[in-house]
């Protein structure tokens, strides 16, 4: 549904408008195309903290993320902050040195990343320094406007436990950027249009090389769940154009619509009820090669008030939404699948992390997929070699918000920092960044989609 609100503040007179009203004033977001497939402007490359010294390999990650690399711009596109090496409250300091002056001038729909470390459990003082730039980047988010985002990525660190940051002399206070590549990329390109305020955390894991950038996924197998329509079709249109072999799974009653989308992403549909008891059985027959992408996109929504909601309406939501993904992935992991080096990304919700009125049930089922993945991603890498990853969609223009009564619709699109709603697109591209192969490092993470959404930030 198009946002009318939006092109009016693109206007002359919408602009004069809502200036003088103090009303929100969205920026059209540069999504990714062939036609603009990178941020305008280059990439300026900061350093904050007693270390000096770049973290080992970060220059030529960011050599990698398709923007020249300079010390300094007077209207950069991008901005990498390295501040691995603040380890003390008065380091924060030259975060702001570094950052003050160069906001105002970040071109429009630019993008602001902070590189930090896990806070140590060994010293405090390291552990303060580095959870205030969570605090810092949220409310840098909130804050920048013009579509720009704000998001902090906290690095692997390879000092020894037990030894304080401040006797250690490696490069970026121990951080490293292997692994890194695939997120600084995704980051630092339209791609990730509709993410900002989002913290980031990688593991040590070596990346797989890709081999072709322009198809990274060629060779693999992916299968979408609720794939019809709306974001699931987004998705499967996304994974598809990196080059994966699409199977299209959805509920049989939507089996035309199911076809029409796999024939257009020259997918296979598969027409199951991702409920069913041989739900399993079926994916894999379904992949005699195996999956290297798994995405649990399917959902229900069931509203009404606890008070009225009867057993039928809680069962059904989290039967759909968490239980058939625990099921299936747990069948599909243990027959091996889903082959070593692949990748499951579930679907959450901001209502999972906020909750939301009149949605027990369905914040229930999503708050249960973040569980999933914080739980089953470390033993399902270290036992299989597969990470798991969830997104958090908040308010995304697909037909079912097209149906939200008109102030509550307009209500959802502004509350974020980004001021306007996302496409299903937002979401496919955040999936496809966990797909990657060399997205190995990211693992047990929960992406919100939302714009920075108010709700639960």
């Amino acid at each position: 549904m198009a946002d009318r609100y939006l092109h009016f503040t693109g206007t002359a007179p919408g602009r004069f408008l809502t200036r003088r009203l103090g009303l929100p004033q969205p920026a059209p977001l540069r999504r990714w195309s062939l036609e603009t497939p990178r941020l305008e402007g280059p990439l300026l490359h900061l350093t904050a903290g007693a270390d000096t010294e770049a973290v080992a390999g970060l220059a030529e990650v960011l050599a990698g993320a398709g923007l020249p690399v300079v010390g300094r711009a007077d209207r950069p596109g991008a901005v990498v902050l390295d501040a691995t090496g603040v380890t003390t409250a008065a380091g924060l300091g030259d975060v702001h040195a570094a950052l003050h002056p160069v906001v105002r001038s970040l071109a429009p729909g630019g993008r602001v990343v902070v590189l930090g470390t896990v806070p140590s459990p060994d010293d405090h003082h390291q552990a303060a320094a580095q959870q205030a730039l969570e605090g810092f980047v949220r409310s840098l988010g909130k804050e920048i406007g013009r579509g720009s985002t704000v998001q902090l990525v906290r690095l692997p660190d390879v000092r020894v436990p037990g030894v304080p940051a401040s006797d250690v002399r490696l490069p970026g206070g121990g951080a490293t950027a292997q692994g890194a590549a695939s997120t600084l990329r995704f980051l630092l390109s339209p791609r990730s249009a509709y993410v900002s305020g989002q913290v980031i955390e990688l593991t040590d894991a070596t990346p797989e090389p890709v081999t072709d950038p322009a198809a990274p996924l060629a060779g693999r197998t992916a299968l979408v769940t609720g794939a019809a329509r709306g974001i699931g079709a987004a998705v499967a249109s996304v994974l598809a154009r990196d080059g994966a072999r699409v199977i299209a799974l959805d509920v049989p009653g939507v089996r035309e619509e199911l076809e029409r989308t796999a024939a257009r992403l020259g997918a296979t549909p598969l027409p199951l009820d991702i409920t069913a008891p041989d739900a399993a059985d079926r994916i894999a027959a379904a992949a005699p090669d195996g999956l290297g992408v798994l995405v649990h996109n399917a959902g229900i929504t069931r509203d009404r008030r606890l008070a009225n909601m009867p057993a039928e309406r809680w069962t059904s939501v989290v039967d759909v939404n968490l239980d058939s993904v625990l099921r299936t992935t747990d069948e599909l992991l243990k027959a091996g699948t889903i082959r070593r080096g692949g990748r499951i990304v579930a679907t959450a919700s901001i209502a999972g992390i906020a909750g939301n009125n009149g949605q027990t049930n369905y914040a229930a089922s999503k708050a249960g997929i973040i569980g999933l993945v914080r739980s089953l991603g470390p033993r399902a890498a270290a036992d299989h070699g597969v990470t798991v990853n969830a997104v958090a969609p908040g308010f995304i223009e697909t037909k079912m918000t097209a149906a939200v009564p008109f102030f509550i619709r307009e209500a959802g699109r502004r509350m974020n920092s980004l001021a306007q709603g996302g496409l299903p697109v937002d979401v496919a591209e955040a999936v496809a960044w966990f797909a990657q192969p060399d997205s190995t490092a990211v693992n047990g993470q929960v992406l919100r989609v939302c714009g920075q959404s108010l709700l639960g930030a």
